[in-house]
């Protein structure tokens, strides 16, 4: 029973630091490029995207080159997030046996 009376008190270790790293998310943003930096997208640490810039030097290009663009740099930065999301995990779960691809929710 002893271990049991650990495994819950590592549970709800875990339960309060996944909380504060939801916060750190939140309040994250990560920022992806592409273009050489003619445009970039800014999302949240969840994923949500709070915002793009387009350089104006492109206004005047054609359209599906902007677009394409755009979905270049949501690309990078949703990978930038999901590693920064990866690394938050690891310290959060750190020492807790979890099975190989548990999805917390994030």
């Amino acid at each position: 029973m002893k271990n049991l009376g650990q495994m819950m008190k590592q549970m709800q270790d875990m339960q309060a630091r996944m909380q504060e790293m939801q916060a750190r998310l939140d309040s994250m943003d990560i920022t992806g490029t592409a273009g050489a930096g003619l445009v970039t997208v800014t999302l949240n640490g969840k994923g949500a995207m709070k915002g793009v810039s387009i350089d104006p030097s492109l206004m005047g290009d054609d359209r599906e080159i902007l677009e394409d663009l755009i979905v270049a740099a949501h690309a990078d930065a949703r990978q930038k997030m999901e590693d920064v999301l990866a690394e938050e995990m690891k310290q959060v779960t750190g020492g807790l046996p979890l099975p190989p691809g548990l999805n917390l929710g994030f």
